[in-house]
């Protein structure tokens, strides 16, 4: 029959759904606490507690080995330490077993009681993170416990999640006790225990659904390339075939729509277009605007303003493709990752004619004849507001599509200019300035903002080089300050291009040994001019002496009779060659100086193995910072 010790470890074990090794040591660690308590043991000393699965314990203190015995608590017998420990010698620290009591003190018990509860409740958070922590991504249900204005409660069995009110969907309302699905979208590390965050408004939520209705896309014949979402209203998902014969819009609608039904019924009837991708963007694209018919499409990438798709549209589908508040059209923006520009036929058609009268366009009355006539007719119809039958919409389509393509082209030519001259200063920036990052300039949030689509430091320097006015305006288009560019110019003329120590000991050139030059101090002395530094004079015959490398100031010294006495002359203490400049120029001088060694400090970093330049902030900043740039 099961002893009372294994009844209640059990019992500890199935409730906290702990393992039996976490159970075993918070046991252990209780017995050494109390221990120490009962017996007023130092906490310098070791001890240690062992238990088996029976329940016997066995407690280890740590003793000297010594010839006779003063202190029991300390020192043991060395007949004794060798019955545990055969080859213990005399002044050796061993682990040897004591007798303890049948029972600790009341102060002792309380303090095991704590120590096992604490370290359970400790094993049982950990086991709780590490669970919950590999299903992030996943979907869980959950019961409504409580509702707040700012957050809902739910119960996941052992633990509780959190669905802030932007993880949520608009428009639903939620009851204590309501079975909930979501997506556990975070898991932290709290002193309570896991912090869970989940969400019904995330896109991944569309995405775990989709793989748990369609089998084909868990199995993987079919991928998801994106998704597009606006939580309780509409969502797009462009899907792909990997798997020859399958068509991926049937597999995700499934028969007669029963698998996307489905899930808009756990969105609460939200709106869900499956697209097709593509790899033609412009197809992509015209599909992404479905249920809106494109008449046509020009794709354009500029260098302010990325990737642009001007979509053309017969003008009854205008509303259409730009959908309720501009829905439909943001939603296959975020979708193919396109900015899309929706312009009608009639719009596009009247805002060409009005420029038929410059470059380019005006070629088209030599090169068109018959066209142009026709749609300024038409024009004329539709100015008056008359109705206009298809086949002149016909007309005006194919005069929009010559018309946008030659301003399509003159904005080519445009960019290709700048991309030359971009291109033409790129030998100018330091190769090392491609892989630095913006934020690395420690420019402000407006301007870091404004600079999104430049890719890194050496592509801002190029436009900084070749197109300022470009630069400027990418800067005011995305808001920043009026003081952008001259931010932008400080932090760039403060990047000390450096070669990293080792590439610049390597590039430098091995200079030969000079040979020792002989010197003679009191020629050299004489040799010296008023004012002048002393020129030393080289022992050598006249003619291996090159003249033209003898300074003008060097005078032959006279030679002197042994027997004459020398004349003393005055010597002048040497001053340093910036003495010689003229007191402004030595103020100016030292002033510059001073000035950059308080603005900049060059340091090896040896995290990054190159030369760095802290420099400090600018006047309108914190004073008391120093910066960091890579050189």
């Amino acid at each position: 029959m099961k002893n009372d010790f294994t009844l209640a470890f059990n019992e500890i074990v199935d409730e906290r759904a702990l393992p039996r090794e976490v159970v075993l040591d918070a046991l252990a660690q209780a017995l050494v606490s109390a221990y120490r308590r009962d017996a007023g043991i130092s906490s310098n000393q070791r001890v240690e507690a062992t238990i088996d699965p029976t329940g016997q314990t066995q407690i280890l203190l740590e003793k000297e080995v010594v010839e006779s015995v003063e202190n029991e608590q300390t020192e043991v017998a060395y007949e004794e330490a060798i019955k545990y420990h055969p080859d213990a010698e005399l002044g050796d620290t061993v682990m040897v077993p004591v007798q303890t009591r049948a029972s600790f003190g009341r102060i002792a018990a309380q303090t095991a009681k704590q120590v096992i509860l604490q370290r359970i409740r400790e094993a049982e958070r950990e086991t709780l993170y590490n669970e919950f922590v590999e299903r992030e991504g996943d979907l869980v249900t959950g019961t409504v416990q409580s509702v707040t204005s700012g957050a809902i409660t739910l119960s996941l069995g052992r633990a509780e999640a959190v669905m802030p009110r932007n993880q949520q969907i608009p428009g639903e309302r939620y009851r204590p006790h309501d079975k909930v699905r979501a997506l556990l979208l975070e898991v932290k590390r709290n002193s309570r225990g896991p912090q869970i965050v989940v969400s019904r408004a995330h896109k991944n939520m569309l995405r775990r659904l989709l793989e748990y209705e369609v089998p084909e896309i868990y199995n993987g014949q079919v991928e998801i390339k994106n998704i597009a979402r606006e939580a309780g209203h509409r969502s797009k998902v462009a899907v792909a075939a990997l798997q020859e014969g399958v068509d991926p819009v049937g597999a995700c609608v499934g028969m007669r729509g029963i698998r996307i039904q489905n899930i808009v019924k756990e969105l609460s009837d939200e709106k869900i277009d499956v697209i097709e991708w593509n790899a033609d963007p412009a197809i992509f694209i015209a599909k992404a605007l479905s249920p809106a018919r494109v008449s046509d499409m020009l794709l354009e990438e500029d260098l302010d303003t990325g990737r642009t798709a001007t979509v053309i549209v017969p003008d009854d589908q205008l509303s259409l493709a730009i959908g309720r508040e501009g829905q439909n059209a943001r939603l296959a923006a975020k979708l193919t990752g396109w900015r899309i520009d929706i312009k009608s036929v009639s719009e596009a058609a009247l805002d060409a004619f009005d420029r038929l009268d410059q470059p380019p366009l005006n070629a088209l009355y030599e090169e068109e004849p018959a066209l142009i006539a026709e749609v300024t007719r038409i024009i004329e119809k539709k100015r008056a507001n008359r109705a206009i039958p298809p086949e002149e919409y016909k007309t005006l389509t194919d005069f929009v599509k010559i018309a946008e393509r030659r301003l399509l082209q003159v904005r080519e030519e445009a960019r290709s200019e700048r991309r030359s001259a971009m291109e033409m200063v790129r030998n100018v920036v330091p190769e090392h300035a491609f892989q630095m990052e913006i934020e690395e300039l420690e420019l402000d949030d407006d301007i870091n903002r404004a600079l999104s689509r430049v890719a890194n430091v050496g592509e801002l320097m190029m436009r900084m080089l070749s197109d300022e006015e470009g630069l400027a305006n990418l800067l005011k288009q995305g808001g920043a300050g009026e003081d952008a560019m001259e931010a932008i110019r400080y932090a760039l003329d403060d990047l000390v291009m450096l070669q990293p120590p080792a590439e610049a000991q390597a590039a430098a050139p091995v200079a030969e040994e000079a040979p020792a030059l002989e010197v003679e101090p009191e020629a050299a002395l004489e040799a010296a001019g008023e004012g002048e530094l002393a020129v030393p004079v080289v022992e050598a015959a006249p003619e291996e002496i090159d003249e033209a490398l003898v300074p003008p100031a060097f005078v032959e010294p006279e030679p002197v009779a042994e027997d004459e006495e020398k004349p003393r002359r005055k010597e002048k203490p040497r001053r340093p060659a910036s003495e010689e400049l003229v007191e402004p120029e030595l103020d100016e001088l030292e002033r510059r100086r001073h000035s950059k060694k308080k603005r900049k400090q060059l340091i090896f970093d040896e995290e990054r193995g190159q030369v760095v330049v802290r420099r400090r902030r600018k006047g309108s900043r914190q004073r008391d910072l120093w910066d960091e740039d890579l050189e």
